[in-house]
């Protein structure tokens, strides 16, 4: 078995493309943080305590539109519920008497990128692997965030409103390739397109604030999905 030292070094190596990746992400987000009025600590502190990309983008919007303390929360709690699924996915890759404080470390940095790195690693799971690959992403995340909101402070506003498409280019980088081989997702997200279209045109929906317009939104779409097109046994145990 593998000392803790070794599993660390392992989880160091295999977290720099998390990094890289979070550290060109995060960028993005410092940049929109400044442009809606959060300060550079105040993105840097939102960025090393969330490590949530869709939940702090979207709470930005949240934020600027000036909504109260419960929808946040209620948006934060819908839009970050899977994080508890995943969770509960890698505690079946840990020791039985793994103490308390280790597993709730894990759970710190339990993000999509992570998951999916360490949910693929043969046999259980160390706490210190895990620990090395949090040693990468969480800084990768927090000096992105840093970097984009000096950034937005320094840099002209045209080149700042172009950098903005970087935040799309990554939703469609994260969508598009899933979609492809799959239709039914593919008409997910498109009627998502179509509603959250019509959500500012109708009437009555159009002063819906942007927090609830999510919550509803993924209640919706996603319960919508998950009766109409449950995933058999063996299709939820794939990776």
């Amino acid at each position: 078995m593998e000392s803790n030292g070794t599993q660390f070094k392992s989880g160091l190596k295999d977290g720099i493309p998390i990094g890289l990746g979070y550290l060109a992400v995060s960028f993005t987000f410092g940049i929109m943080a400044s442009g809606a009025g959060l300060n550079t600590w105040q993105a840097v502190v939102m960025s090393f305590t969330n490590l949530t990309s869709a939940g702090q983008f979207a709470a930005l919007g949240i934020i600027q539109a000036g909504a109260p303390f419960a929808e946040m929360a209620v948006a934060q709690l819908i839009i970050n519920l899977r994080y508890c699924l995943m969770s509960c996915s890698l505690s079946q890759k840990l020791k039985a008497g793994l103490p308390f404080f280790h597993r709730f470390l894990i759970s710190y940095g339990v993000t999509d990128e992570i998951f999916g790195v360490s949910v693929c690693r043969p046999g259980m799971l160390s706490p210190f692997y895990s620990y090395g690959l949090m040693c990468v992403a969480v800084p990768g995340w927090t000096l992105g965030t840093l970097l984009g909101a000096i950034s937005g402070d320094l840099l002209p506003a045209r080149l700042l409103s172009a950098l903005n498409v970087a935040l799309y280019g990554m939703f469609l980088a994260v969508v598009i390739p899933p979609a492809k081989g799959n239709r039914i997702l593919t008409c997910v997200i498109l009627v998502s397109m179509v509603l959250s279209w019509l959500f500012t045109r109708i009437p009555a929906l159009n002063h819906i604030s942007s927090g609830f317009k999510i919550i509803i939104l993924t209640i919706l779409i996603a319960g919508a999905a998950a009766i109409l097109f449950p995933l058999k046994e063996e299709q939820a145990d794939e990776p």
